[in-house]
Parts: C-alpha cells; sequence; structure tokens
C-alpha cells in the first residue's frame, strides 16, 4: 500500500543510522523474511525521504571497511512516523475486526 515502504524505512531508521542495504536486511529480518525490500525499491524510497526532509544522509565506511552512505531520522521523520505508526495502527485493528471469523448469531 502507498506509503508502506517509506513507514518500513522511518520505523527501522528509529533504532539508529544505517546503511540502505542493512535497512532492507533489517525490514526482511523483523518481517520474517515476508518482506522482501528490493534496492530498486529501496533507493528511490529513500531519496523521496531525504528530499522532504524526513532523514538525513551522511557518508560512512560500512561493517564491510567500504563506502556507504548512512541514513538517520530528522526530527521531522520521527513526527512523522509517530503520525503514521498510528494510523497504521488503527488500520490494521480495523483490518483484523473484518477478516475475523463471523459469528452467526442463533435464532
Amino acid at each position: 500500500m502507498q506509503g508502506t515502504l517509506d513507514l518500513l524505512i522511518l520505523q527501522t531508521l528509529a533504532a539508529g543510522r544505517a546503511h540502505g542495504h542493512a535497512i532492507a536486511c533489517s525490514i526482511e529480518r523483523r518481517s520474517d523474511e515476508v518482506l522482501q525490500v528490493g534496492h530498486g525499491s529501496l533507493y528511490p524510497a529513500l531519496q523521496r525521504l531525504l528530499k522532504l526532509g524526513l532523514i538525513a544522509a551522511e557518508d560512512g565506511i560500512s561493517e564491510n571497511n567500504r563506502k556507504a552512505r548512512f541514513y538517520g531520522l530528522t526530527a521531522k521523520g520521527r513526527k512523522k512516523l509517530l503520525a503514521e505508526a498510528s494510523k497504521w495502527q488503527r488500520f490494521s485493528e480495523a483490518m483484523a475486526r473484518i477478516l475475523a471469523p463471523v459469528v452467526e448469531k442463533s435464532s
């Protein structure tokens, strides 16, 4: 759904700075491999979040001793994360209610 990847990225970065590959791996791992994040989707989303001022980036060295761009949440990003997470919580609770088995009422 629209905005899902953005929310997943923001939530991942709430734990601290990370480079793109680590963000993708974290999302996949935390979803028990249900959510697969392709680089073709991840990097455009990171660029969009940068343009919106929700994340900031700086160059650094990865754990593999390679150049990498590290992303972190901005104050604006934290605020957006809280608002969007609240919306998603309400949405998922509503979906769970609708998808729950219907109990037939006896006459």
